[in-house]
């Protein structure tokens, strides 16, 4: 009988102990498992904060970006017009190399009444001989500029007729304030220098007007030698 019990109180302590051994177990591993879950979440925080702070700069440098971007492109627009006067396409080649050369813009003075022929020919008493003997003659312009205030420079052409500017450039000077522009004159001629006829087209625009010392080109002037007077005169 007492062998019985013995084995009882043994078989019953070998039961408690396994069981004890078990539950220790257990809680060693849901600690090791609480360690492991904390320091996971303790390395992917710095990660994500880290992915909020860049994402945060990327959005504070791209209107940064877009900014210089616009800056950039109002520092390269034109503030050069050329404007031109032609009816056999001898200036309005001239005018055509100076636009190419400085990217400017480009405007044709345009006659409501255009010139013929028998219109341009010397000593007939036709109309551009009438014109220029008439100081006050003032052909009129078709169409016209509409944001001339845009403008700091103008480059003005025309060919000589009679040692002088046709009227219409006349016309045109007084069609606009040139207030604080600078203009700068060039003429086409076969013979005649630029001679007065810049110089008698200051009294038609404000005095604050910066004239600039005109040039003389030639029939089949080339584009180089075009550009070597713009490189002179420093227009950019």
């Amino acid at each position: 009988m007492r062998k019985i019990v013995s084995l009882l109180l043994s078989f019953g302590m070998i039961f408690a102990l396994a069981a004890c051994g078990q539950s220790a177990a257990s809680e060693k591993q849901e600690e090791i498992q609480s360690v492991v879950q904390k320091t996971d979440e303790q390395s992917e925080a710095p990660q994500n904060g880290a992915t909020v702070e860049q994402s945060e700069t990327e959005m504070e440098t791209e209107p940064s970006e877009s900014i210089s971007t616009e800056e950039q492109e109002a520092d390269v627009s034109t503030k050069t017009l050329v404007v031109y006067f032609s009816c056999t396409g001898t200036t309005e080649l001239v005018a055509e190399y100076i636009t190419e050369i400085l990217g400017a813009d480009i405007y044709e003075i345009v006659p409501e009444n255009p010139y013929t022929e028998a219109d341009l020919a010397y000593y007939t008493n036709g109309r551009a001989d009438q014109e220029q003997n008439d100081p006050n003659m003032r052909p009129v312009i078709s169409g016209g500029v509409e944001n001339m205030d845009e403008y700091d420079t103008i480059i003005l052409g025309y060919p000589i007729w009679h040692g002088q500017a046709p009227r219409i450039i006349s016309t045109f000077l007084e069609s606009y304030d040139f207030s604080g522009k600078t203009i700068m004159p060039f003429c086409t001629s076969h013979s005649s220098g630029i001679g007065s006829s810049a110089d008698n087209l200051h009294s038609l625009c404000a005095e604050s007007v910066e004239w600039r010392d005109g040039k003389r080109f030639e029939l089949g002037v080339s584009k180089e030698s075009v550009q070597k007077w713009i490189e002179e005169i420093g227009i950019e």
